[in-house]
């Protein structure tokens, strides 16, 4: 049987085919090889979400994985996220929760909120 993908990881959108024995054949760089034997073995994704906040201007604040996690664990980590409320001021980058699933990745938001003045907060710089 072979499975057909669209590589994601340039412009071009190689539509690659994989084998039941691994071989790779349509892509036209090595990226697009690593990337369907990644899909066919154990694909992984960067999970992009919102956790809630106590802030009524900004009830859920944007957040994801530092790095790619594996596709199974999604809903899993999904779970954990929703059970988070941040409370407090935070910026851009700063770590919601460490290592999630033990897969290494952690959950860092986004978007910086402020506590004092309920607004987001922006950087010149």
């Amino acid at each position: 049987m072979i499975k057909e993908y669209i590589c994601i990881v340039c412009p071009r959108g190689c539509r690659v085919n994989v084998d039941e024995n691994l071989n790779v054949s349509g892509n036209q760089c090595q990226r697009g090889k690593t990337y369907a034997l990644n899909e066919m073995k154990s694909p992984t994704r960067i999970l992009t979400t919102t956790i809630k906040t106590t802030f009524q201007d900004m009830p859920r604040v944007s957040c994801k994985t530092d790095k790619a996690i594996p596709k199974s664990l999604l809903f899993a980590a999904m779970k954990i996220i929703n059970q988070m409320t941040i409370d407090k001021s935070m910026y851009i980058g700063d770590i919601v929760i460490e290592n999630i699933l033990d897969t290494g990745a952690n959950v860092v938001l986004t978007k910086s909120i402020k506590e004092s003045t309920n607004e987001e907060i922006y950087f010149s710089d």
